[in-house]
Formats: C-alpha cells, structure tokens, sequence
C-alpha cells in the first residue's frame, strides 16, 4: 500500500450525476485507502437529486456534495491526483488541464442518467442502473493489486474496467492528458 491514501478524480461535464455517484461510493467502499473528488469541465453548479437520493438509497452518505469545476484541481494547493477517470464521453474528449504528478487515467463512460427523459420512477431507474454500473468499476478497481502494478499493467486493468457492462459505445478520444 501506499505510504498515503491515493487520490482519485472522476470527472464529467456537469458534475451533477455520475461523476457524484462515482465519488460517493469511492468515499465509504474505499475509506481510509483513497480520497475521492468529483468536478466537472462545466459545471451546472447543483447535484441531480436523483443522484443524492440513489446514494442515500443504497447506504451512501449523500451530503457535503456539490457542482464544482475541475479547475479546483488543477491550480496550485490542489491536491495532487493518483488517479483521474472521466465518466463521460464529451469530457473525455476535452482539452484537460495539466494535472500535477502524472496521474494515471482511464476513461470509464457510462450513459446519462441526468439525460432520460419520463417519469421520476423511469428518470430514477436510470440513476439506478448508472450507481450499478459504477459500482462493479469501482469494486473492480479497488481490487487491484496496486503496490504490485507496474504502470503499463495498472493501464490495462484501468482500461480494461472501463469496459465492464454499462461501457458507453460512442467513439471517444483517448482520455491521456500527462504534460510532456
């Protein structure tokens, strides 16, 4: 293990759902061996209720979240990143900031809960299957056996988990944005 809890960002556009959800069952699953955070490359500066109500709904602690940009964790006293996975096609595809102490990063789309369009029960089903689908990457990731990992064989096992049932089908830019 880490002589220090690693740090993992998930980013999306609006960091309103996934990326909350994400950073919601990282904080209880992996308390005490990662730090998780959430933002977003625009953020809409308020969190899907939905997404706060599913967490709650499965044991997850569902306060203390907000929208935020991830210009907080680019610029000088941010924390520095271990890990950064994007959670959806457009903000993997951005221009991303330089992100201090190369951290490894994966890109682990899954669809839109915020986008569904219908009843609370089908627009909350949606949320559902989302937390779902991001929990078994999560499971998968906490499994790792990070201190025996080389960096070319974490980069496999992050890509490789970002391909588990839910994985998003667009076409995406590879999500690689290490400084020269």
């Amino acid at each position: 293990m880490a002589d220090r809890p690693y740090s993992v960002l998930f980013l999306c556009t609006g960091n309103t759902a996934r990326s909350v959800l994400a950073e919601g069952i990282l904080r209880k699953d992996g308390a005490g061996r990662f730090n998780a955070f959430s933002a977003g490359s625009q953020p809409k500066g308020t969190v899907n209720p939905f997404a706060l109500k599913v967490l709650d709904s499965f044991g997850y602690p569902a306060d203390g979240f907000r929208s935020k940009s991830w210009d907080e964790f680019s610029g000088p006293g941010a924390p520095q990143m271990d890990f950064i996975f994007t959670v959806c096609d457009s903000t993997a595809g951005e221009a991303c900031p330089v992100w201090i102490g190369h951290p490894a990063t994966a890109h682990w789309g899954i669809e839109d809960p915020a986008a569904v369009e219908g009843s609370d029960i089908e627009r909350e089903r949606a949320f559902v299957q989302a937390f779902k689908y991001l929990k078994n990457r999560i499971s998968a990731f906490l499994a790792l056996p990070m201190v025996s990992l080389d960096q070319a064989a974490l980069a496999n096992h992050l890509k490789e988990i970002g391909r588990l049932e839910g994985a998003t089908s667009g076409t995406v830019v590879p999500f690689d944005r290490h400084p020269a």
